[in-house]
């Protein structure tokens, strides 16, 4: 499923203009965006859950040189399913 596909099932479900819908589901991406860009966690019950985690620097490898690099630190977004979303695709 596409984005598009996902406002086109918001517009039919909620019996709204495309357009709206498409603000719907845009300001919602932008909402947890943003939340987790802070570093908050982000708990939606019966969902999931989204959270952040620091990964701290590190040496790596080049496999084709086998040269060693430096990975720089970074941030990882996690999701965690809730109950009823894995009861529901099991």
């Amino acid at each position: 499923m596409k984005k598009s596909d996902l406002v086109e099932a918001v517009a039919d479900i909620a019996d709204l203009p495309s357009r709206k819908a498409d603000d719907a589901v845009s300001s919602v991406f932008e909402q947890i965006t943003n939340a987790l860009a802070r570093g908050e966690n982000l708990n939606l019950v019966g969902f999931g859950s989204f959270t952040v985690k620091s990964r701290s620097a590190r040496t790596g490898r080049n496999p084709q040189t086998g040269e060693e690099i430096q990975i720089s630190a970074s941030k990882q977004v996690l999701f965690r399913p809730g109950k009823a979303l894995k009861e529901h695709v099991n």
